[in-house]
């Protein structure tokens, strides 16, 4: 099954997270499918470069959304 998740990168202390597509067996910094935008939790907009259309695109498909991803949509009105 494939799952749209966060995987985590930045720094030490300074974490940015990408929202991936990504096999839901795989660990959660491995090699994901495709990269569909960013979640920065210490800046004011909080998640930037989100290809919306490309998300709706994988749910159609069969993708499900973490709890993590739906509530953060959620909070920035991103109707999937």
């Amino acid at each position: 099954m494939i799952k749209i998740r966060l995987a985590r990168r930045g720094r030490v202390h300074t974490p940015i997270y990408s929202i991936v597509a990504i096999d839901s067996r795989s660990a959660r910094d491995s090699r994901c499918l495709e990269q569909l935008g960013q979640y920065v939790p210490t800046e004011k907009e909080v998640l930037k470069n989100v290809k919306a259309e490309q998300i709706s695109a994988w749910v159609d498909k069969g993708a499900v959304l973490s709890d993590t991803v739906k509530s953060l949509f959620k909070k920035n009105n991103i109707k999937i």
